[in-house]
């Protein structure tokens, strides 16, 4: 999946969650170039809006995934 309008930061963590289901806290461990907990939501919020990543909830954790 190609997606050239998307930041680096954006296709940073949406190569994290091609392969798996992760929470916030895992994607943040995994992603290299996003800092902060906050810049992480605000991504996945923009990537959840273009509709690439969806989230849903499991034992009160939120999980995100490539759509």
């Amino acid at each position: 999946m190609l997606h050239t309008n998307l930041t680096a930061q954006e296709q940073s963590v949406l190569s994290v969650v091609q392969n798996e289901h992760l929470t916030s806290y895992q994607i943040l461990k995994k992603v290299e170039n996003v800092s902060m907990i906050l810049s992480l939501y605000n991504i996945l919020d923009e990537l959840n809006q273009k509709g690439i990543v969806k989230s849903y909830r499991k034992q009160d954790a939120k999980y995100h995934y490539a759509a």
